[in-house]
């Protein structure tokens, strides 16, 4: 077990170590971009069509989760910097067959989610320039970040520091906006009050499920900072200070921004879902040309969001393999870079392009469902290395936690639980069933062949 004054150095397998590129104003930007993205922007409409003014109470309660997740992600990462992450720390307090099934799955989960984020991009370009292809598009965003991952850490630090600059600015110029219009302080609008607010639960607990569903899968993006902390200058410091700031971040920008626009804009009004939520409110406000400034916001975010899933994809791979649980030829560094593995994923999310215009009925749609739930295994895994690890340094290197989960153990059993009725939740709606059933596929498949991979390395 490493010391309280040392941290682990990846080294790929030709002996070659990852740079320290990152400083800590890009570590900060990365952790306060990360929470916001295309589904906060766009997504979180359905959830508000279903729940109504409860919305706040979904995001709130799955917030809640995802705080204690990132703080038990923190206490781990802090204690053991490594570009595997969480996967890292699942090898090391359940086994390696643990490490091999939440890393391959969350590197599946990357990849397709780099596609997505292309085609959304995609669209939205070739809409201001009709008459484009998208799959153009998309081939350019792909050899962009490709080539920004290739060249060097801090080319991925920077793309990730101004794309997250936009983003906040963005979001706090609507709260802003918001809060103001709310007060009847702001010029040219009445005060709602609480005219909105009065159908609170408009579905029901049927409603508030399906609101709780989609803000759970809406907070995806916050591990990344724990990945690129290996990177940085001071990965202890600078993985502590992130995760120390998730709680106000996510009141604010998920909670906060929910309730701004359940207050300004009735649930139930069709461009909340047509057009957005927040281009539904600045319209309710009558600010000029919002549905474009709020497209170039998701833009950038979609952009941001491909930019850091093809950054941690690749250091997830280069992890797996470093640990000798994948190809080779992946774990190669040249420049302080895996670059093999940035091109594998890139070339991967790529595929899943071409997967949406060849198949998009059978084969894109099974793979949609197949990481449908993938965030929340992961989550599982985070949980369970956080109880076992914690134990072990007490013991052994207490000096390691600079960061400590809250009232533990109580905290993590109860994030545990909330994991578990997600699960039951999921297993109740159609529509998340077949995504439940389809990850679970997965995640059983990678188990059997990592604790496979396990038992002939444990022989040898």
């Amino acid at each position: 077990m490493p010391s309280s004054t040392t941290q682990e150095t990846p080294t790929g397998t030709d002996g070659v170590s990852l740079s320290h590129g990152l400083k800590q104003r890009h570590l900060s930007m990365i952790a306060l971009g990360g929470v916001i993205g295309a589904g906060l922007f766009v997504g979180s409409g359905a959830g508000i069509a279903a729940a109504g003014p409860s919305i706040v109470v979904a995001y709130a309660l799955s917030g809640l989760l995802v705080m204690l997740v990132m703080r038990m992600l923190g206490e781990m990462s802090a204690a053991y910097p490594s570009s595997g992450s969480f996967s890292a720390h699942a090898e090391r307090a359940i086994g390696p067959w643990a490490g091999f099934t939440a890393g391959w799955a969350f590197w599946v989960l990357l990849c397709t989610a780099v596609g997505l984020e292309g085609i959304g991009a995609a669209k939205i370009v070739s809409g201001w320039l009709p008459g484009t292809p998208e799959w153009a598009w998309v081939a350019l965003f792909m050899l962009v970040f490709c080539g920004a991952n290739l060249a060097a850490v801090k080319n991925f630090g920077e793309f990730e520091f101004w794309f997250a600059a936009l983003k906040v600015a963005a979001i706090t110029l609507f709260l802003v906006l918001g809060v103001l219009a709310i007060l009847g302080v702001l010029p040219g609008t009445d005060s709602p009050g609480a005219s909105n607010l009065t159908d609170f639960l408009p579905n029901g607990g049927e409603g508030l499920v399906i609101g709780l569903l989609a803000s759970v899968f809406a907070y995806g993006g916050l591990e990344t900072v724990t990945i690129a902390a290996a990177e940085s200058e001071n990965p202890v410091q600078g993985v502590a200070r992130a995760v120390r700031t998730a709680m106000w971040r996510i009141a604010l920008f998920y909670i906060g921004s929910m309730a701004v626009i359940v207050t300004l804009v009735p649930w139930d009004s069709k461009e909340v879902v047509e057009k957005g939520p927040y281009v539904a409110a600045l319209d309710e406000l009558g600010i000029p040309g919002a549905g474009q400034l709020m497209n170039v916001v998701v833009l950038v975010a979609l952009l941001s969001a491909m930019n850091a899933n093809i950054y941690g994809a690749s250091r997830i791979a280069y992890s797996l393999v470093e640990r000798g649980q994948g190809p080779k030829g992946l774990g190669r560094v040249s420049g302080g870079v895996p670059r093999i593995a940035v091109l594998a994923s890139s070339v991967f999310g790529f595929l899943c392009v071409l997967l949406s215009y060849w198949r998009p009925n059978d084969v894109f749609a099974w793979l949609l469902n197949m990481i449908g739930a993938v965030i929340l295994v992961v989550w599982i895994f985070i949980a369970v290395s956080q109880l076992r690890l914690r134990r072990r340094l007490e013991r052994e290197a207490p000096g390691q936690l600079v960061v400590r989960m809250w009232a533990f153990p109580w905290l993590t059993w109860l994030a545990l639980a909330g994991m578990a009725a997600v699960f039951v939740l999921m297993a109740r709606e159609p529509d998340t069933r077949v995504q439940l059933y389809s990850t679970g596929g997965m995640t059983l498949a990678l188990a059997a062949v990592g604790y496979a991979w396990q038992r002939a390395r444990a022989r040898r």
